[in-house]
């Protein structure tokens, strides 16, 4: 079922602002290891993606904006940590998700920050996030890896979760890094990266809100092309 932009931003709006509780909700919650930055995220993201599809009466995509996940989480603590790095510039989040990447470099000081997603319900959640956290980040719809971008930054949180899309997103990124972009990765090591090629910036013991997932901390990368 293919959900228009505004439709997406109306329902999601509509659940955060809904009375109850239960794992089937969107609640507002600090990220956990980026506690400057509030999301809304599922209780329990399959349960709510279950809900949302009966609702639908047909298939939704995934709810990966749902959950805080671990390689962007590293990503958007080293923005902060580091916001001389954004400062300033034009960037790029790649497969935002939530927009907590997003939202980080924003508060970094970022001069112009878009966040991208194929999902309309991402892009939907970039925009409830980003209002919450009182930043200015555009939401932009669409598949760019067959592009030529020109950003500051490229921000990339995550986003090697199989080989298929890592075998798009690596070769992007390293196209973006040729033009002159500063390109940084978060991985949690899903096993899809290449032991050449890149290098660590710095190691998080990060947690987790993904579904189905021990929310114990794992070591997560930032890298940058080599």
């Amino acid at each position: 079922m293919v959900v228009a932009a505004a439709a997406a931003l109306t329902e999601l709006e509509q659940e955060i602002t809904a009375p109850g509780e239960g794992l089937d909700r969107l609640r507002l919650v600090e990220t956990p290891f980026v506690p400057e930055v509030r999301l809304h995220l599922a209780e329990d993201a399959i349960v709510w993606w279950a809900r949302m599809e009966a609702a639908a009466g047909g298939p939704l995509p995934a709810p990966y904006w749902a959950s805080a996940w671990a390689g962007g989480q590293a990503l958007a603590r080293y923005l902060l940590d580091h916001p001389d790095l954004a400062r300033g510039r034009r960037v790029l989040d790649l497969a935002t998700g939530s927009g907590l990447v997003a939202i980080a470099a924003a508060l970094a000081g970022a001069r112009q920050v878009v966040a991208n997603d194929i999902d309309p319900y991402a892009a939907a959640a970039v925009t409830v996030n980003a209002r919450v956290n009182r930043v200015d980040v555009a939401a932009q719809l669409g598949d760019l890896l067959d592009a030529d971008i020109q950003v500051d930054l490229l921000l990339a949180g995550d986003v090697l979760y199989d080989g298929d899309m890592a075998g798009r997103v690596l070769p992007f990124l390293r196209r973006a890094a040729a033009g002159g972009a500063q390109v940084l990765l978060g991985d949690p090591g899903r096993g899809h990266l290449s032991a050449t090629g890149w290098e660590t910036v710095v190691s998080y013991p990060v947690p987790t809100t993904e579904p189905s997932v021990d929310p114990a901390p794992r070591p997560v990368r930032v890298l940058r092309p080599a």
